[in-house]
């Protein structure tokens, strides 16, 4: 997939390509629900299929104070895109310049360039100044510019809208099993493997913990099961990619009270002596197995681990 940062960098002559635009926060089903839509229209006009999506959340800009916390990052986001078939992808500088542009100067900056053909957008898709426009704006500037709208009705779930609140909502109380069915995959955060207190090494569970900057939602507090995925790991070839089951644990060691921030951490089941420092590796989260709670010396502690241990293999079975 190629990646274009700026629509400057687009040469001339691209396309014909059928665009599906959007922020694509997690890239959850009816994200690709869009991106689906806007893979058959390519194959049937013999056109590129090509996401416009933007480098920030636009609320941090227009309304700080309701922007929530992304599901991922804009390096996750590109991954997630190039997994689901697109030739190209567009990411916009989410700035004041950008969001100063009316609707027809959006056209031009940003479709023309691309040689569009077909626009894929969500019927609550806005855009220009003061998001004055809507997919029915866009669909009479198509008409002026050559290219059709297509609006991609919502995926719905349990009686509600596919949305990426509803997944940051469940990823907040640590369901992250439903989390994964809107999402169509395990929820993921990464980051690089940094050194730790060792305090789990002392304990028996030696774990891998990702630094500061992890990209991704976290989720609640809490033991999960999952999958710690590294790429080129230890003895691998480059591009190779390496899944290790995994007891994570989100939280601030309560046992022990001297962590001041919510750490991430895993334990691989079943490796002694892997060396991950350095390396950066994906978390992949499939069930929760209980909260996070104090216990009252190391003895219980070690005992709950055990047990931890017992029930993610149970549940990665």
């Amino acid at each position: 997939m190629i990646v274009f940062h700026d629509p400057s960098e687009v040469p001339e002559g691209f396309g014909p390509s059928v665009v599906a635009i959007g922020k694509f926060d997690g890239v959850h089903s009816g994200h690709r629900a869009v991106i689906d839509r806007a893979r058959v229209a390519a194959a049937e006009a013999g056109a590129q299929v090509v996401a416009v999506t933007f480098d920030r959340n636009p609320l941090s800009l227009l309304r700080p104070e309701l922007c929530p916390e992304p599901l991922s990052s804009i390096d996750q986001k590109l991954g997630l895109l190039a997994e689901v078939g697109l030739d190209a992808t567009l990411v916009l500088r989410f700035d004041a310049e950008l969001a100063a542009l009316e609707p027809r100067a959006f056209v031009e900056h940003v479709l023309v360039r691309l040689g569009v053909v077909t626009v894929m957008v969500g019927d609550d898709f806005r855009f220009g100044r003061g998001g004055v426009g809507d997919p029915v704006l866009l669909a009479r500037l198509g008409r002026e510019y050559g290219f059709a709208v297509e609006v991609v009705g919502d995926v719905q779930g349990g009686g509600r809208r596919v949305s990426s609140s509803w997944v940051r909502d469940l990823l907040a109380v640590g369901d992250v099993e439903d989390a994964a069915r809107l999402l169509g995959r395990p929820h993921a955060v990464s980051g690089e493997v940094v050194h730790g207190l060792k305090r789990g090494r002392e304990l028996g569970f030696p774990t891998a913990n990702l630094g500061e900057d992890a990209e991704g939602f976290i989720p609640a507090d809490g033991v999960y099961a999952g999958w710690l995925v590294v790429a080129g790991g230890p003895g691998d070839a480059a591009g190779v990619t390496t899944r290790y089951p995994a007891a994570i644990s989100v939280g601030t060691n309560p046992t022990f009270g001297d962590v001041a921030r919510r750490q991430v951490e895993a334990y691989v089941l079943d490796e002694s002596g892997l060396d991950l420092y350095g390396h950066r590796v994906q978390l992949r989260f499939t069930h929760r197995i209980r909260g996070m709670v104090a216990f009252e010396g190391i003895d219980a502690l070690v005992a709950q681990m055990t047990d931890d241990v017992a029930r993610v293999r149970a549940a990665l079975a």
